[in-house]
């Protein structure tokens, strides 16, 4: 049974493709962006904070390369 994060991590997730692995890790920003009672009584702020942010997670990754695999998949999964 599969009990911490760590675990989840070595065993689930980082076996997957680096493209899958994104695609998780924004499922999860999006999971943690969404309004919940404590975001309403944070200050609200610029859509320009977040140039640049997560820059690093795309070092070395082709657009390309990466746009390519996506649709791969999503051919894969079509009926």
């Amino acid at each position: 049974m599969v009990t911490t994060a760590e675990e989840i991590y070595e065993r689930i997730i980082k076996p997957l493709p680096v493209a899958e692995r994104l695609r998780l890790l924004a499922m999860i920003a999006g999971d943690l962006a969404a309004p919940s009672p404590e975001s309403s009584q944070r200050p609200k702020r610029n859509i320009l904070d977040l140039h640049g942010l997560g820059a690093d997670l795309w070092q070395g990754i082709d657009a390309q390369e990466y746009v390519t695999e996506l649709r791969r998949e999503w051919d894969h999964r079509s009926p």
